[in-house]
């Protein structure tokens, strides 16, 4: 039967947890002239009721200086604590296209950033199209990223480029905390990002995004006053 993806949830509707990871990629991390992390990766939450499908209309905020980030999304499938690296992957229930949309002001507003708030606004979560098992992929750690606007080509990047991979990041986090069974991971984006762009580029009313990742799908985001 015909799949309409507008009519599609988000694949983990209601995530306990939902984490991203910041400058997983050393393209980005040079765009952004930060040091590579070591250790441990910059984490943040985006709020659950941000999350939506692969299909939206997304409206943007007053003054906005909106940005886009397509990234690899893992959800859980089983309780993970003080999982070690060479197990964690038995700990993934599927893998999904994402998008970590971003409003930079709100995001760096205050004494210190407020990365949380300005990823979490209504939409600004899309996952989808649907979750793809592991097992469907020759090698889920080489798939190819692609995010255009407007037909424009922005971002390209393989989740071989990462600086921590899927089970490194799932070691590491669960260390910390408990991923529970649907959480939702966002696993970095490679360089691209408007913000990194001469002149900045922002997303404006009537911009289409299209996200994909070799394998799984595409998400499509328009945006709206």
């Amino acid at each position: 039967m015909p799949i309409d993806a507008a009519a599609l949830g988000a694949p983990a509707p209601a995530p306990r947890q939902l984490l991203a990871v910041g400058l997983n990629y050393r393209d980005l991390v040079t765009e952004a002239g930060f040091a590579t992390p070591e250790g441990i990766p910059p984490v943040f939450t985006k709020f659950a009721t941000a999350l939506t499908g692969p299909v939206t209309e997304v409206a943007l905020p007053r003054g906005s200086h909106t940005d886009w980030e397509v990234e690899l999304v893992v959800v859980i499938g089983h309780e993970a604590r003080h999982v070690v690296e060479a197990e964690a992957r038995s700990c993934v229930a599927g893998l999904a296209v994402g998008q970590d949309i971003s409003e930079r002001v709100l995001q760096m507003e205050g004494p210190a950033p407020q990365f949380s708030l300005g990823k979490s606004y209504p939409g600004f979560a899309p996952t989808g199209p649907w979750l793809v098992t592991p097992d469907e992929f020759d090698n889920p750690d080489d798939l190819e990223l692609t995010w255009s606007v407007n037909g424009a080509e922005m971002q390209r990047g393989r989740t071989r480029q990462p600086i921590f991979s899927v089970p490194a990041l799932i070691a590491k986090l669960s260390a910390v905390l408990p991923l529970l069974p649907g959480d939702v991971i966002y696993t970095g984006t490679p360089a691209g990002v408007g913000l990194g762009r001469t002149p900045p580029r922002r997303l404006a009313p009537g911009d289409e995004l299209i996200s994909s990742i070799d394998g799984i799908g595409e998400l499509r985001q328009r945006f709206v006053d």
